[in-house]
């Protein structure tokens, strides 16, 4: 287990503190999201959640955002358009009169898969999309806490070409911490990743832009879907307390889509609607809430990482 930063000692936590973030990606990708997510918000559930700006729903999120800003909102950075029956375009279009954008496939919507952005995608492209993007959120009246990133986009997970730059250069510009794992601890043994890590979080220490000493979920997809032993919502349960159980000392994100299982969402998303039920479900479920107390978490938000990175930056 790689030894956590000094962010924790920064933040004035207790020493060796397990410090976790409750985060909610995908606000504004469907009212299922909002639903489920307000709820979440405004019980205290989460911690924390980002927007994806591009989807029809966000409207309502960015409403709800800008009429809580005691809330910890940030921007969930957006250039894939993963499912099938429903997509999202750029915020600074497909291109007309001949000149295109390298964002869109064929039919016009961000590419589904995170291969394509790397292998498309000009930097020039991606700095004026993840702009508008911020830009839109804070024009509608957040006070956005921070920054992430939808499927990873931008990490240079599969081919290695990563768009970091525009990004850490945007956080810093607007005094924002970024979704940026130090290590991969609980996420598999990966040296080329790791030192590819290691690597980014130099640039971002460069920026001073704050970032976390890890990243952590559980499987996004639901074990054995369709078949007659699927994935159980205890089974799901248990993985998740594990997780919880297993967090060391440090920050450490752990991310959830949380959603209202209904038809809405059924129509919308090509697999998991059960699964993205569950996580709503969990993070209300008495005996997760008391594994977090048994643990000692200690809970905190992206708000305190912000003022952490704006006060230095003063």
């Amino acid at each position: 287990m790689t030894a956590p930063s000094d962010l924790a000692d920064r933040l004035g936590l207790a020493p060796g503190a397990r410090a976790i973030i409750l985060n909610a990606d995908d606000f504004g990708m469907c009212h299922a999201a909002n639903t489920a997510i307000v709820d979440l918000l405004t019980t205290t559930r989460i911690d924390s959640t980002t927007v994806m700006v591009p989807c029809s729903w966000s409207p309502e999120a960015l409403a709800f955002a800008a009429s809580r800003p005691d809330l910890d909102v940030g921007v969930h950075l957006v250039l894939t358009s993963e499912w099938t029956r429903y997509r999202w375009r750029p915020l600074t279009g497909t291109g007309s009169g001949g000149t295109g954008t390298s964002l869109v496939d064929a039919a016009g919507f961000f590419p589904t898969d995170v291969l394509s952005v790397e292998q498309n995608a000009s930097d020039e492209d991606v700095a004026a999309e993840l702009a508008a993007q911020l830009q839109a959120a804070l024009d509608a009246g957040v006070d956005v806490t921070h920054l992430d990133n939808h499927m990873g986009s931008v990490y240079g997970l599969v081919t290695g070409r990563d768009f970091l730059r525009p990004v850490f250069e945007l956080a810093a510009q607007h005094g924002l911490p970024f979704r940026l794992p130090r290590s991969m601890d609980g996420v598999g043994e990966n040296p080329a990743l790791q030192a590819q890590l290691d690597r980014a979080a130099a640039t971002a220490d460069a920026f001073g832009v704050e970032i976390i000493d890890r990243l952590w979920s559980h499987r996004f997809e639901l074990l054995r879907e369709g078949s007659p032993d699927e994935e159980t919502y205890e089974e799901v349960r248990d993985g998740f307390i594990a997780l919880l159980r297993a967090v060391p000392a440090g920050v450490t994100e752990i991310y959830l889509h949380p959603m209202v299982d209904d038809d809405e969402l059924r129509a919308a998303v090509d697999f998991s609607a059960a699964k993205r039920g569950y996580e709503l479900r969990l993070l209300s479920d008495p005996v997760v809430l008391q594994a977090v107390e048994d643990e000692s978490l200690v809970r905190i938000g992206w708000r305190d990482l912000r003022d952490l990175q704006r006060r230095s930056a003063r």
